[in-house]
């Protein structure tokens, strides 16, 4: 892993979020004034003593012992693993950590802030694999352009040139339309919300889903993104995710699943941006299905389908 990645851009937003997360959870409200034991406050001092391999196999010692409050020591030895200053961090085994709070404590106080460092650990995995792709693309290239004739290299330019140039002239028209969308089709399986008018494709953005995505919504707290037929009924521009448009669940068919199953059906699914604060995330945040059953994406993309879709608006999400 890139040391440099911690130190600016979305690597840096990563260290101050595992800054800010360690002084509210693991020295506010960590094992300084919960009493586990002997193992517990001594993790506690070898992590302040920077002794964080140690610190771990106390960690480890005391979830084998069926902490009460286990979610709490696998969230603090997730940001163990993943401490800036730890030299043997451990991002595969941080990530485990996080997870297991997700899959196996669904009401965790933690369960948020577990969700947010999957996102920014994940970024800055994605970004270091990034670069090491980058740099082997970099090295064929120039070995492939040494080897080619003059033509051939004025070919490719020219290809990704022209590449560019359509890409832009795309984005320009998308931003001459002015005629709302009137239909909205969000499909599950591929993550992806398509804006139509008339028929027309408009656009397509990545999305992000509920974190049990498959399968229909059916109660409230099952982290399910709804599957079926409804209408944009209210907007909100004061989100706490940069914008947001609600959907008008649950529908007559999804209040009579759940008044069978004898459940609350849930409600406030929205379409929405990224959760204020963390707008650096961007377009990694799709790399993690981390909401509570709306449908996110980018604060950019949210920006534009809140300009081009209306209330009214039909909604259509399929698996």
């Amino acid at each position: 892993m890139n040391a440099d990645n911690w130190t600016g851009g979305t690597g840096g937003l990563l260290r101050r979020i595992v800054f800010g997360i360690m002084f509210v959870s693991l020295f506010a409200g960590g094992c300084s004034h919960i009493d586990e034991g002997a193992l517990s406050r001594e993790a506690n001092d070898l992590f302040h003593q920077g002794q964080y391999t140690a610190a771990l196999d106390n960690y480890a010692q005391i979830l084998a012992n069926d902490s009460e409050e286990t979610d709490r020591f696998l969230f603090e030895m997730g940001i163990t693993y993943a401490y800036p200053k730890n030299e043997h961090r451990d991002y595969s085994k941080a990530l485990e950590c996080f997870q297991q709070i997700l899959k196996e404590y669904p009401d965790s106080a933690y369960r948020h802030d577990s969700q947010m460092m999957i996102l920014q650990i994940q970024n800055v995995i994605l970004k270091d694999g990034i670069i090491s792709e980058q740099q082997a693309q970099l090295e064929t290239s120039r070995l492939e352009i040494e080897s080619q004739t003059d033509a051939l290299t004025n070919r490719a330019e020219e290809i990704v040139n022209l590449r560019e140039k359509i890409a832009t002239l795309e984005e320009k028209v998308f931003a001459l339309r002015t005629e709302p969308a009137d239909r909205v089709l969000i499909e599950k399986q591929s993550r992806r919300l398509t804006l139509f008018t008339r028929g027309e494709v408009i656009k397509t953005y990545k999305i992000a889903l509920g974190g049990n995505p498959v399968g229909p919504k059916v109660m409230q707290g099952d982290n399910k993104t709804p599957e079926g037929t409804y209408i944009i009924d209210s907007r909100n521009g004061n989100s706490g995710f940069h914008l947001a448009l609600h959907i008008s669940y649950p529908n007559a068919e999804d209040k009579m699943r759940a008044r069978e199953l004898g459940v609350s059906p849930g409600g406030n699914i929205m379409i929405h941006g990224i959760k204020n604060g963390f707008g650096e995330i961007g377009a990694a945040h799709v790399q993690s299905d981390w909401t509570e059953g709306c449908i996110a994406v980018t604060n950019s993309e949210m920006e534009e389908i809140y300009r081009f879709v209306p209330n009214g608006t039909l909604v259509e999400i399929k698996p």
